[in-house]
């Protein structure tokens, strides 16, 4: 029995405890040629601009704080988790009347995570699914093995709703606990530096350095 607890929780506990998991022989790996969903959100923060180099390090493009704006593009692994990804882009184009436009990254941890999809309470503890307030794990087969992956924040197992989590690096101890269902676009520069960017404001304890937070201000399908 799980009590109930926050996606927030959940995933700050799991910087520290979790422990890298052993791998089984058979690994799984989303083809592009398979995934029919492309979503993206329109984003908004205060910040510099910052990107990464060929080796994969961040670089600071223009160091000016101010408002800026980009687009975050995805690919979404429905060939793996179907379920899962349906739910992201139900909640992008806000079909079922409601979604993630308009909602906040509530949590940003360098060298870790963005994290953002509570739309309900803004703060980790709300957001709800389109089957009802939370769903069961579909499977665990794509793992965390690069940066720059969409996966399920969770309050524990069987907890998913409508929160989500970017990587920024391969965070492989997340294997067998949160769900991985899609990535940023490989090679998509503004949607990479606008990750990177966000990132940059972020803090060890989670919190937005500057105000206002990091906002989609628009998502859809492609």
């Amino acid at each position: 029995m799980f009590s109930r607890a926050s996606s927030t929780t959940a995933l700050s506990k799991a910087l520290p405890t979790l422990r890298l998991q052993p791998t089984c022989n058979r690994s799984f790996h989303a083809s592009a040629a398979n995934m029919t969903i492309k979503a993206y959100f329109d984003v908004s923060w205060t910040g510099k601009l910052v990107s990464v180099d060929g080796n994969g390090k961040p670089v600071v493009k223009e160091d000016e704080v101010k408002a800026r704006t980009a687009r975050i593009n995805f690919n979404l692994f429905d060939d793996v988790v179907p379920k899962t990804a349906e739910n992201f882009r139900a909640l992008c184009t806000g079909e079922k009347g409601y979604g993630y436009a308009g909602s906040k990254f509530h949590r940003v941890i360098p060298e870790f995570m963005l994290q953002g999809g509570d739309f309900t309470r803004g703060n980790g503890t709300g957001g709800k699914s389109i089957y009802g307030e939370k769903f069961a794990d579909e499977n665990f087969k794509l793992k965390h093995n690069k940066p720059f992956l969409l996966s399920m924040a969770n309050a524990g197992p069987n907890t998913n709703g409508s929160q989500f989590f970017i990587t920024t690096v391969v965070t492989t101890w997340l294997d067998g606990r949160h769900v991985v269902f899609g990535e940023v676009v490989p090679g998509d520069e503004e949607s990479i530096a606008a990750v990177k960017s966000i990132e940059a404001i972020g803090s060890s304890s989670g919190t937005i350095k500057t105000s206002p937070p990091p906002t989609i201000t628009a998502s859809g399908v492609n």
